[in-house]
């Protein structure tokens, strides 16, 4: 479902009035006709998470391509964002000096990245990527690194008080349900990230692989983990859902070389028994001798043991090229889940996410700049607040997510659904398949429309109910514009 256009160009609007409102401050339309254009860019999504929890490597994933650093030490010292370009280019925004442009280095098919000595206020990595065309991925500094100034660098940058965070929207990555990942998630609302909603904030059950210590079913074991925090309410309150991925076999496949294949494929034409024996720890498996040692040390560091386990039971199996094998590991890492999820959450949404960002910046100006000229400009804001239907669904999905506003089982799993909780397509939202015909989505839509309003209808149904049957009656009534013939 398609509505935030209008929301976009009204907000556009309100933009500019404000740019002419203050055209005697530099500042002030240099910081509003930034947060203006960035409108019109691609959607800014931030992957955070604790030291080691393989954000690097689940960008790496996503992008298709080794552009982040994954070695054994803390990887990202500053916020690195990476955004599409037509040639590679690599800028390094010190604390306090100019900018310089780093030299392309990738050795191994990978990017190296030297910052050198000194403090490094940001690097933007330029990279010609159709799947950096939709979204902008920002990686961010560990939390809890050994350095505290190097956490502090991600809090800031996420949940800085001062100014409207620079993510539009957040991907956090856990290796499980710690009461550390529950209080960074809250700290979005508790500072600057506060009028966020769970709709901008999806969870990763990173390194999947790993759970029941590397065995081939690994990744059946972590999908049942993620689909009981999707059921807790503490997680429910603060993200949209939990994903289970393994970073490391989602990248393994994307960039899988011939070279590696050809490992895999001796391993499975060696004697089974010395195979095994070798796979039972990674220590037996870096003294095989089945292989050159450094082709060992490169398998482990690409695929992980449970990894090199899963690729040699699947060309077993039957995966007996490369393209194949890349193709199912990726499909079993959860990477095309994620992708899916990232699309029905994210992309379909980011005008929206986006809009909502620049009425932060400009709610911040207008707030802080008080002119009685711009007090017009202040109603315009809050008109749109609370007009735009858009923002009805958000504050009516968070509340519900929250547990502020109770409604019954059946009908709250169907008003979260219905306000775009698991996707934005009129599909998603009907619950129906992706394939269903026009007439099945204009008679679920109708079925829909006519049970809510008997829900509002009912005297005695609660305030709450009352309330929310209003915000999802508008939304049915959306559905159904987009069936008129």
């Amino acid at each position: 479902m398609n509505t935030t256009t209008g929301l976009g160009t009204s907000v556009r609007a309100v933009m500019r009035r404000a740019i002419k409102a203050y055209r005697d401050s530099p500042d002030t339309v240099a910081y509003l006709q930034r947060h203006l254009d960035r409108m019109n860019e691609p959607l800014r999504v931030a992957i955070a998470g604790q030291v080691k929890a393989g954000k690097s490597t689940l960008l790496n994933a996503l992008v298709g391509e080794e552009i982040a650093a994954t070695d054994a030490g803390e990887c990202t010292r500053a916020v690195t964002w990476y955004r599409d370009a037509e040639v590679p280019r690599i800028t390094v925004h010190p604390v306090d000096a100019p900018s310089r442009q780093l030299p392309i280095d990738r050795r191994d098919g990978a990017l190296r990245v030297d910052l050198g000595a000194g403090r490094v206020d940001r690097v933007v990595v330029d990279w010609p990527s159709q799947h950096l065309r939709t979204m902008t991925l920002i990686d961010t500094p560990g939390l809890q690194s050994i350095s505290t100034e190097i956490s502090a660098r991600t809090v800031d940058f996420l949940s800085d008080d001062e100014e409207p965070a620079e993510a539009d929207a957040v991907v956090y990555l856990m290796r499980h349900l710690h009461s550390t990942n529950v209080r960074f998630l809250e700290s979005f609302y508790d500072q600057g990230f506060a009028r966020a909603t769970p709709v901008s904030t999806i969870a990763v059950l990173s390194r999947a692989d790993e759970i029941g210590v590397g065995r081939v079913d690994a990744l059946m074991s972590a999908r049942r983990i993620a689909r009981r925090y999707r059921a807790d309410e503490k997680l429910r309150a603060l993200c949209q859902t939990v994903v289970p991925v393994s970073g490391l076999l989602a990248q393994a496949g994307r960039t899988m070389r011939q070279a590696e294949f050809a490992a895999l494929l001796e391993l499975v034409r060696a004697r089974r028994s010395d195979v095994e024996a070798a796979l039972l720890s990674a220590d037996r498996f870096a003294r095989y001798d089945g292989l050159e040692p450094e082709v060992c040390s490169d398998l482990l560091d690409r695929f992980g043991l449970g990894g090199i386990r899963l690729a040699v039971t699947l060309v077993r199996q039957g995966f007996d090229s490369a393209p194949k094998l890349a193709a199912e590991l990726v499909r079993r890492s959860g990477l095309d889940e994620l992708r899916d999820v990232l699309s029905a959450q994210f992309t379909a949404r980011a005008e929206l996410l986006k809009a909502r960002s620049a009425l932060l910046a400009l709610d911040m100006v207008l707030s802080r700049v008080v002119r009685q000229e711009t007090q017009s400009l202040v109603v315009e804001v809050e008109r749109i607040v609370a007009g735009a239907h858009e923002f009805a669904e958000l504050r009516l999905l968070s509340s519900l997510r929250l547990g502020a506003m109770k409604l019954p089982a059946d009908a709250l799993a169907e008003a979260e659904r219905l306000l775009g909780g698991v996707g934005e397509s009129s599909t998603a939202r009907l619950g129906l398949g992706v394939h269903a015909t026009t007439g099945e989505q204009r008679n679920a839509a109708l079925d829909a429309l006519s049970r809510w309003r008997r829900r509002l209808e009912n005297p005695l149904s609660s305030l709450a109910l009352a309330d929310a049957s209003r915000v999802v009656i508008r939304s049915c009534e959306g559905l159904l514009a987009e069936f008129v013939d």
